[in-house]
């Protein structure tokens, strides 16, 4: 794979053909009669179905001018998104407060990881009208995949509680971010994954540029720029073939921040040890003991991020941009006494991304008790549908209060957003008081 994608970068097609030079040697050395030789473990091994196509293996480079020897490459792989997608806005970010000198010691590739011609053209439109000298420099590029290099998803077995459409999407991410690895390793001297939806700081390049200095000498996997799952790992790119090898190896298994730990883990880590992984670091959720419920939301959350393991703390709630309408249910297991509540939104990473124009609202078990509540003018309780009632609502990100002994016991909570919003959504802390 390194091969064929060592060959392709120039926008020439004529070199495509290497990338099949090394398993073509191991296949005739095996033709000598009596002769033993060893078949090297290869991409085909894990992904045989990719001997059936010759071109399997062979990027589309859409834009780009071959750019090499640079200190840095940013590899973004961006998806079709059923909303509205930040990849302009992330690449502007990147873009805005580089000088001279960095924009020339910098390339960053656009990796659309969809088989879709007519997206992926319209992609590499967009990034050519809003980024037409930087494309020109080779500074950006864009890459998508053959049409063939995607396995059959239908086979994949359901594992951890995944649905299948879940396990999809974290099979084909972890082959996203491989094969976008096996393109750079040899385009700079240190690569960073990023996702199409970041922001950013001023001076991010000569950050990046200066610790990793700093560090050179030192034995390391990569440096961390960020908490958050995959974003901001920096890797020396002589070190990619390995990585992406791993990930190729069990691309079927597990999510790719699972597959980063473990082999962190085998690369870096003593046995004998067991270091606090988390020693300095800033906490990005606060854990509680939550009484047993059946939960359900109709947000998307993003890799690992999931309502369930946020109500159990063992991470936060992260979820795409919500719209009018989105919901998140608390469907207690037995109608319960709860004294109050607390919903945190944002962390010190992210924290932009809270719920704006969010109610939170309460199912009375005993239907009268909901229209003694909010029948009369004396109530302070606004009814919603399906009999709940409405008893806080978010404020800078954050709605907490007690819930009144009329209104008790409680079958069910939610929160409902009743707008869209612009940014995504994150619980830090769900409270849930009995």
């Amino acid at each position: 794979m390194s091969k064929g994608s060592n060959g392709t970068h120039p926008t020439s097609t004529t070199t495509t053909t290497t990338i099949f030079t090394e398993t073509k040697t191991v296949m005739q050395l095996t033709g000598h009669p009596g002769r033993q030789v060893f078949l090297q473990p290869n991409i085909y091994h894990y992904m045989p179905h990719l001997r059936q196509h010759p071109d399997s293996l062979i990027p589309n480079l859409i834009l780009g001018q071959g750019r090499r020897g640079v200190s840095i490459v940013l590899g973004i792989p961006t998806v079709k998104r059923d909303k509205q997608n930040y990849l302009v806005s992330t690449l502007n970010s990147l873009l805005y407060s580089l000088n001279y000198f960095q924009r020339q010691d910098l390339l960053i590739i656009v990796f659309v990881a969809e088989v879709d011609s007519t997206f992926v053209s319209s992609i590499a439109e967009t990034i050519r009208k809003n980024f037409p000298k930087d494309v020109q420099s080779g500074l950006l590029e864009v890459i998508s995949p053959s049409p063939h290099y995607y396995p059959d998803f239908t086979a994949l077995t359901e594992t951890f509680g995944d649905s299948k459409d879940r396990v999809k999407w974290r099979t084909k991410q972890n082959l996203d971010f491989s094969f976008l690895m096996q393109y750079a390793q040899d385009r700079g001297t240190y690569y960073v994954q990023l996702e199409d939806d970041v922001v950013a700081k001023a001076g991010y390049f000569n950050d990046l540029k200066n610790f990793a200095a700093q560090e050179a000498s030192k034995p390391w996997l990569y440096l961390e720029f960020s908490h958050l799952g995959f974003i901001g790992k920096m890797f020396r790119t002589r070190d990619l073939p390995t990585v992406a090898e791993f990930f190729l190896m069990f691309h079927r298994d597990k999510p790719i921040d699972w597959l980063l730990d473990h082999i962190l883990w085998v690369k870096v880590c003593s046995p004998e040890k067991d270091a606090d992984k988390d020693f300095g670091k800033q906490t990005l959720y606060q854990a509680h003991n939550n009484p047993a419920a059946e939960l359900s939301s109709s947000l998307k959350h993003y890799q690992q991020h999931s309502l369930h393991r946020a109500y159990r703390g063992e991470d936060f709630f992260w979820a795409l941009t919500p719209i009018q309408g989105d919901y998140i249910l608390l469907n207690f297991s037995q109608p319960i006494h709860i004294s109050g509540y607390l919903f945190r939104s944002g962390n010190i990473e992210t924290s932009g991304d809270k719920f704006h124009n969010t109610t939170v609202e309460v199912l009375p078990s005993n239907a009268s008790t909901r229209d003694k509540q909010v029948i009369g003018s004396s109530t302070l309780h606004k009814g919603s549908d399906k009999a709940f009632i409405i008893i806080g609502a978010f404020e800078n990100g954050v709605s907490e209060g007690e819930i009144e002994e009329a209104l008790q016991p409680i079958s069910a909570l939610r929160l409902v957003v009743h707008s869209d919003s612009d940014v995504w959504a994150l619980l830090s802390e769900i409270f849930i008081k009995v």
